[in-house]
């Protein structure tokens, strides 16, 4: 039997896809440091493994406050799966890049895995994805922007 109930781990993910919804528009990815223990661990594929809400913190705010994750404009989860037995929610998330103006949504996806700690707190989020899709998404996505004279000046390095 669990130690949370359905209805708590639903509105549990419900305010982290809230909060992220949030750290996005106030671009205080702080925001959602704060949705981890202290002593949280943090599994990212790419840039390693974080122990503690302050190294989750000097991390998200450093990736998603530089280019391309600050100009990211949603996460929405295109399915969820909730493991009530250990209190985990398993999902994939989308990664929008900017809408262009020319009709195409830009994105590429990951699974994320949450493990409640309840109180609102995640104990542990894990990241899979595949990083090649993620360069291509940006590849192609600065060189349809440069096109379109959309491409913010960060961009510019990836041009290369």
């Amino acid at each position: 039997m669990s130690q949370w109930t359905r209805a708590e781990l639903e509105a549990a993910f419900a305010q982290y896809l809230s909060t992220v919804d949030r750290a996005i528009a106030a671009g205080d990815w702080g925001l959602f440091a704060d949705m981890f223990t202290e002593d949280a661990v943090y599994i990212e594929h790419l840039f390693g493994t974080f122990h503690g809400r302050e190294e989750i913190r000097t991390w998200i705010r450093k990736t998603m406050g530089s280019f391309p994750g600050s100009v990211m404009t949603g996460f929405p989860p295109s399915w969820s799966v909730i493991d009530e037995e250990r209190g985990r929610i398993i999902c994939e998330l989308e990664n929008h890049m900017p809408d262009l103006g020319d009709g195409v949504l830009r994105q590429a996806t990951n699974i994320t895995i949450l493990t409640y700690a309840g109180d609102g707190l995640w104990s542990s989020e894990e990241d899979v994805y595949n990083p090649s899709k993620f360069a291509d998404l940006v590849t192609d996505w600065v060189k349809r922007a440069d096109e379109l004279g959309r491409l913010p000046d960060e961009g510019r390095a990836f041009l290369r």
